[in-house]
């Protein structure tokens, strides 16, 4: 492939410095904000060859476990639970607690998420410790007030996270709840160096505030301007109130921020700001195990989470690609790029129609076809070669779903074959931009995740009724933890957790942070590593496109040859280009000789893929 020499200026590349964001529509602005971008070195996508990371294990590379995320800091306390004698689980929960801590902007324990666990045994669980919609939340609830879906007590949904890390460490935990729970505590405690991410994402966090809640809100003022100025890069930043928090988890349990002070002083102060949630809210929130979904691909079973996350569309989309033949990928790589984004194109309008399960029946079932072989098939024969096509071809129901936002992921495994992929949000960055004044917790706003009855976005489509809300209802997800193995069993059945796993062995973990991105990218770096054999470092550097069909764009990242983009413009696709930055994955693969290799989003500049 040509090296890309075209000039910025020229080339409709997307830079968050050049744009009036005043004069964007909201729904636009907050896709672009949110993850703020970062600049990093581009690399060509090279489907048809090995990379010069493919040559060499790396250097990072052990036997008894690995542990990737957005933080060295918090990697490194994954990896000191193994060397403790703890598992993949007890890393995770370590690890995902401390990104808590440095990552307020799109975790911690005022949001929630999904977690893909594979056991010792290679059986599978899914936790849905997504938040929940208050006891009072009501389809109507933001007419004539969309903005209270976005900042405000009433964007608050009920906070999942800790109820989702106590289930796992019950069933799968080695090592003492306060074992694994305290190191966070103490980085809260003693403080951490502001990093380049972090500097990046309280700018882009600013912009779409519209006014400096960091310095001029007394909550937030306490962390990140103590001595009334905003802190900076290389300084070190103390959570001292979160902190505490943190300490009467790791000695009571989960269940101190589910009642008594802690949820107290959490649902006064959302009720100060508009908000209905209850003590009833907090204390009945419960984790839901689900059942895993899977498919085949080329020998290796792929296994992820379904509704209301979205495993079911990285998985349909690798399901319609592994019908078309290897050698013919290799040889066409501009056709190979439109067939995957085609694929990717009907995966997302199926999308469209997923909800929680508890309120949209039929969810399973759709989900079951969407993995099936024969609606891979089918899709391939509607892929055109030589053209995209409109987006009702896609979509019948011409209905969309939110945009979701700030997220965070951890991937960690073992030498015993537990492996834990996991994504973490408070949705927006920095959330509700509510921060509890007594707890230093960062609470959501999930409930901008449901579509609203009579928003159209801003190419007229309609909301999608399978994700308004409902009172208990957990919104859909872009969410996508991966676990990749050796196919012991048939495909054919999607949502089987306990089967016959003697001959399974654990072969990858993948997820990503990043909005709607996350699924493309989980996508496209697990591709990269089954179909071309790329290292996990090779698969995540590779530069990435993202087409979620509505908006009818798809993006490219600055790493892309401008042969390739002018094929797929020649082919009819809406092209812009984008700078690197928007998602983020954390990847491991275990080799055929027992050593991991661990690697963490190169996009950002203070991530850790480590190993033991």
């Amino acid at each position: 492939m040509a090296t890309n020499t075209a000039p910025l200026a020229t080339t409709g590349f997307l830079d968050i410095e050049d744009i009036n964001l005043a004069k964007l529509p909201r729904s636009l602005l907050l896709l672009l904000l949110a993850v703020a971008p970062s600049v990093a070195a581009p690399q060509q996508w090279q489907p048809s060859g090995q990379s010069v990371l493919q040559q060499e294990r790396p250097s990072n590379a052990g036997k008894r476990g690995a542990v990737a995320s957005e933080s060295k800091v918090c990697s490194q306390i994954g990896i000191d639970l193994l060397a403790q004698g703890g598992n993949a689980v007890d890393a995770w929960i370590g690890t995902q607690l401390c990104v808590g801590v440095i990552g307020m902007y799109h975790s911690g324990l005022g949001g929630g998420g999904f977690a893909l666990i594979r056991d010792a045994n290679g059986n599978y669980t899914v936790i849905d410790y997504r938040e929940a919609a208050p006891s009072a939340a009501s389809e109507n609830m933001y007419k004539d007030n969309i903005i209270g879906s976005v900042f405000g007590g009433l964007s608050v949904g009920v906070p999942g996270e800790l109820r989702g890390l106590e289930y796992a460490h019950k069933k799968f935990g080695i090592l003492p709840w306060k074992d694994v729970v305290l190191p966070a505590a103490s980085v809260a405690d003693r403080g951490f160096t502001v990093s380049e991410d972090q500097v990046r994402y309280m700018d882009a966090g600013l912009q779409i505030a519209g006014w400096n809640f960091l310095t001029d809100d007394p909550s937030w003022a306490q962390d990140f301007a103590p001595d009334g100025t905003l802190v900076k890069l290389g300084d070190t930043m103390t959570r001292k109130r979160y902190a505490k928090t943190l300490e009467q988890v790791a000695e009571y349990g989960a269940d101190v921020f589910y009642t008594g002070p802690i949820a107290e002083a959490t649902i006064k102060y959302i009720q100060q700001h508009n908000g209905t949630m209850t003590l009833d809210d907090m204390s009945s929130y419960q984790a839901i195990i689900r059942d895993p979904v899977s498919i085949s691909y080329r020998g290796y079973t792929l296994v992820s989470s379904g509704a209301p996350s979205s495993g079911a569309v990285c998985l349909s989309t690798l399901k319609t690609m592994e019908g078309y033949n290897s050698a013919s990928s290799s040889s066409d790589t501009n056709l190979t790029l439109h067939r995957f984004d085609e694929s990717m194109r009907f995966a997302y309008g199926a999308h469209q129609a997923l909800g929680d399960p508890a309120y949209v029946p039929d969810a399973p079932d759709l989900e079951a076809v969407m993995l099936s072989a024969s609606h891979a098939a089918s899709i391939r024969s509607r892929i055109d070669d030589a053209r995209t096509q409109p987006v009702e071809n896609y979509d019948p129901a011409r209905v969309y779903v939110p945009t979701d936002h700030g997220t965070s992921h951890v991937s960690t495994a073992d030498g015993s074959g537990v492996a834990v992929s996991s994504t973490t949000t408070v949705n927006l960055l920095f959330g509700s931009l509510l921060m509890v004044p007594e707890t230093g917790v960062v609470l959501n706003d999930e409930m901008n995740d449901f579509s609203i009855p009579g928003v159209h976005n801003e190419f007229g489509y309609a909301p999608s009724p399978a994700n308004y809300v409902r009172a208990g209802k957990r919104p859909l997800s872009s969410i996508t933890p991966v676990i990749v193995e050796r196919a012991p069993f048939s495909s054919s059945s999607s949502s089987s957790s306990d089967r016959d796993s003697h001959a399974s062995v654990l072969v990858a973990v993948a997820g990503a942070a990043g909005g709607s991105r996350i699924i493309s990218s989980t996508t496209q770096v697990l591709w990269h590593m089954l179909e071309r054999s790329f290292t996990p470092g090779a698969a995540v550097a590779e530069p990435r496109f993202h087409d979620q069909l509505m908006p009818n764009v798809a993006a490219f990242e600055y790493g892309f040859d401008n042969a390739t983009i002018a094929s797929m413009r020649d082919r009819g696709h809406n092209v812009t280009w984008v700078r690197e930055g928007f998602s983020a994955v954390q990847a491991i693969r275990l080799g055929d000789d027992g050593v991991f290799e661990a690697a963490s989003e190169t996009r950002q500049k203070a991530s850790g893929g480590l190993t033991l």
